[in-house]
């Protein structure tokens, strides 16, 4: 069998796993197999924070549209059955907006379901 050379691949690997760890702290950014273990560990925590994420705004939006709601005498579930039974289809995040920048807006969408 012939010879293979690896060199440049390899460095392109290392280098490639050693770009994703700047910024980390002591040998984590500059030891190779330290490195691979950190960015097991980041990427795992990366992937859960991109769901928590999700979870973490519909919690902030639902607080908005219940203060808002409250504001017009309405509690949060209220609004909420009263937008599906109204055929109302607007979703939290821009309940929440119109909660927080156009409360015109919203009473408006509130005196509908009233």
């Amino acid at each position: 069998m012939t010879r293979v050379k690896r060199g440049k691949i390899a460095t392109k690997k290392r280098r490639k796993i050693l770009k994703y760890t700047k910024g980390f702290r002591w040998g984590r950014k500059s030891k190779e197999r330290a490195a691979k273990e950190a960015l097991l560990h980041a990427w795992t925590h990366a992937f859960r924070g991109r769901k928590e994420k999700k979870r973490d705004y519909r919690a902030l939006w639902n607080v908005q549209i219940n203060a808002g709601a409250r504001n017009a005498g309405l509690t949060y579930s209220r609004l909420i059955a009263g937008l599906k039974k109204q055929n109302i289809i607007l979703d939290r995040k821009i309940l929440a907006d119109l909660a927080k920048t156009e409360p015109k807006v919203f009473g408006k969408v509130i005196e509908k379901i009233k």
